[in-house]
């Protein structure tokens, strides 16, 4: 995967995704990722692969002073559409590089985009480096069991899975322990498919 090859299958996605990621057993999922979170008004919070805005969708966002990134210009524009009234703030951005400043914002959310970034390690880096001191990451993810290989079937079609813009074979357990020294896991939760999709809630410590 690399982002040229992501903005054309997103584009291609765009029409349909809310159809597929926003319903049914997907629309669940999502729910639970905000089950028990109360964000404090005028908090500074930061949507990583934003999408058509499924997510901010199941939030009280007018309280709130959000951000939102995406790599595709045709999934912000439905994200845009559907929150035209609303303060949030949309930019195209590559979260692998992000152009805010350190320790920006109290809560990074990242929902279906470690999965799916050519580099999942520098957006992890990323999301980091923007979140302040004693901030929290929120993500809602697809992951490689944890202490297992992928079975055969899955190494099989994972590069076909790639080519449809998602990667099934990202270890999160490799992701932490690269920057464990400034994270502290607070809840890994599994979500659905057999723990395939997780809730993972991470705190940053002090620099």
């Amino acid at each position: 995967m690399n982002n040229r090859w992501n903005e054309m299958i997103y584009k291609l996605w765009s029409p349909i995704y809310d159809k597929v990621f926003n319903s049914g057993n997907f629309l669940e999922a999502r729910k639970k990722i905000f089950q028990g979170e109360k964000f404090v008004k005028n908090q500074n919070i930061l949507f990583v692969g934003v999408g058509t805005g499924a997510d901010l969708e199941l939030i009280k966002h007018k309280e709130l002073n959000i951000t939102a990134i995406d790599y595709s210009n045709e999934m912000l524009e439905k994200a845009k559409v559907k929150f035209k009234d609303s303060s949030i703030k949309f930019f195209k951005m590559d979260a692998q590089d992000m152009s805010f400043k350190d320790n920006q914002f109290d809560v990074v959310i990242g929902s279906l985009v470690l999965s799916v970034v050519p580099d999942a390690d520098k957006c992890a880096q990323e999301m980091i480096r923007v979140l302040k001191p004693k901030g929290k990451i929120i993500i809602f993810d697809k992951f490689s069991p944890k202490g297992k290989n992928l079975s055969p079937l899955k190494k099989a079609i994972r590069p076909l899975i790639r080519l449809l813009g998602t990667d099934i074979g990202v270890n999160f357990e490799t992701l932490y322990e690269k920057n464990k020294e400034v994270l502290s896991v607070k809840e890994d939760t599994p979500i659905m498919f057999n723990g395939m999709y997780r809730r993972i809630i991470i705190n940053k410590m002090n620099a």
